[in-house]
């Protein structure tokens, strides 16, 4: 059974739902962390089963470790290359900061969804993984997904990506990989991006819009897109 909308708000104060139902995020309370997510995937909704198993972008971050932990079925995730079906009984895990990840749902065992925890530690970065950038993370891939034919802008990618702290990963066979990712995020996605009129944060997409102005705010190629903060 697929979730509609009446179904949805059935759930306690989901932050977000993407793609129909298909994921449905709740955010729990934390005392440490910058955030505590718990994320249901519905295995068999057709918006998931359209993807056909893509993979998300492999991608890092600088300053924040970030953890996960499987709480029903199965949860790829890869990390510098090394993939592993987390289950239940392996605990949490940690994804260390500059580490190359990716997660996604494990494709096979007959399950309907697949739940689990992600959250990261805090960082006095402006720039970091947080709710405003998952927010509007998922609500830009609802809109490609649901709206564009699933073609992604590369630019406005990395646009969010540095919004959020996150970069993403070159090829292993070139040197220094990491730094120039992070310098290209910069210069393409902050930089020329927001130039371009490319913004990592929408008012409509973001609850905590306050917030999302004031990380705006502190990079002039963005303040123009922080509306009411002076």
């Amino acid at each position: 059974m697929f979730l509609s909308k009446e179904d949805v708000s059935k759930f306690p104060n989901p932050l977000f739902v993407a793609f129909e139902g298909a994921i449905i995020v709740r955010l729990l309370p934390h005392a440490t962390r910058a955030f505590v997510y718990d994320i249901t995937f519905h295995l068999k909704h057709p918006r998931l089963l359209a993807l056909n198993s893509k993979k998300p972008p492999l991608h890092f971050h600088p300053y924040q470790k970030e953890y996960m932990q499987v709480l029903e079925g199965e949860l790829f995730v890869e990390v510098d290359g090394v993939e592993m079906a987390l289950a239940p009984e392996h605990g949490e895990i940690t994804v260390r900061p500059w580490q190359h990840h990716r997660l996604y749902p494990h494709p096979s065992g007959g399950r309907d969804t697949m739940r689990f925890l992600l959250s990261a530690d805090d960082t006095p970065e402006s720039f970091k993984i947080d709710n405003v950038f998952f927010q509007n993370w998922y609500a830009y891939q609802d809109e490609v997904v649901l709206h564009k034919g699933g073609h992604f802008d590369v630019l406005q990618v990395m646009n969010m990506f540095d919004a959020g702290g996150s970069y993403l990963s070159l090829p292993t066979w070139m040197p220094f990989r990491c730094q120039i990712s992070r310098a290209a995020g910069i210069l393409l996605g902050r930089w020329i991006g927001g130039l371009a009129g490319y913004q990592p944060f929408r008012e409509e997409w973001t609850t905590e819009w306050e917030l999302a102005c004031k990380k705006m705010s502190e990079t002039w190629t963005l303040r123009r897109f922080a509306h009411g903060i002076q």
